[in-house]
């Protein structure tokens, strides 16, 4: 994994909203809340690297006998949420955890604009959590797809379909939610953005238009004998066979039309 955690960092399009939220039923006011409240619409810090918050206590129940020991000792690793107040930035705890196992840190980090906990690569749809950590370094799409991919696999999906923000912010965020008012910030996110224009359904991307495959040219000879094959069999592409030249005709009846006349000159008394 590489430690910088720099990768391409690439940013939102308008049209990724909505082409993303459609995989849950929702609208672009739904993703433009739900955003605004987990990451304040960033994906990434002004390094280039995934916003992130490295979670001590789920560090903790990432590691166990000496490891655990190591990590509790160095101030990385504590049993309980809210032991301590969190750092400005988790870049250098995230980095001193993962020389002390690496994949229990990813795991214990939230990346990206949806702030999904390394721990839920799978639901988010990854096979490992160091793919879900690169993906979040390319490109804010990948991270929002992450996103939805959790809410759906979590079964939040119908609570953000019908506003039961303080449902959907329990099944996103735990039951703490409260302290921090996550409902009634969605809410009042949610209402914000039902006042601003969509994208203009024009402007949304369009699939691309059928390219049409030229046919090859006709050779100039008669078709072969061999095999035959039916129309859309693999490298046989339907259409009629060539038919002979304009001039096929005449070749062949030229000789035969010579030896005639020359035998008709033998026998000319």
């Amino acid at each position: 994994m590489d430690t910088t955690f720099k990768g391409a960092a690439r940013r939102l399009d308008d049209l990724d909203l909505p082409k993303l939220g459609a995989r849950i039923g929702v609208g672009e006011d739904e993703i433009h809340a739900f955003l605004d409240v987990e990451t304040s619409g960033h994906g990434f810090d002004a390094q280039g690297r995934p916003v992130i918050l490295f979670e001590p206590h789920v560090f903790f129940r990432n590691l166990s006998g000496a490891k655990r020991a190591q990590a509790v000792a160095a101030g990385l690793a504590y049993a309980k949420w809210g032991e301590k107040p969190y750092p400005r930035d988790s870049y250098p705890r995230l980095k001193a955890a993962c020389a002390i196992d690496e994949t229990a840190a990813l795991r214990s980090a939230s990346w990206g604009l949806g702030q999904v906990l390394g721990e839920n690569f799978k639901a988010a749809g990854f096979l490992t959590v160091q793919a879900m950590v690169e993906a979040m370094m390319e490109d804010e799409a990948l991270q929002l797809a992450a996103a939805v991919n959790f809410i759906a696999a979590s079964r939040l999906d119908g609570k953000l379909r019908t506003h039961d923000w303080a449902g959907f912010a329990k099944g996103y965020n735990g039951a703490s939610f409260g302290k921090n008012a996550y409902d009634i910030r969605l809410a009042e996110a949610f209402r914000k953005w039902s006042g601003i224009k969509d994208t203009p359904a024009a402007a949304r991307a369009q699939p691309p238009a059928p390219v049409p495959i030229p046919q090859a040219p006709q050779p100039d000879i008669l078709a072969p004998s061999g095999p035959k094959h039916e129309p859309g069999e693999a490298g046989v592409r339907p259409g009629p066979l060539p038919g002979p030249l304009p001039g096929f005709w005449a070749a062949v009846l030229a000789p035969l039309v010579a030896a005639i006349l020359s035998l008709f000159r033998k026998v000319k008394p």
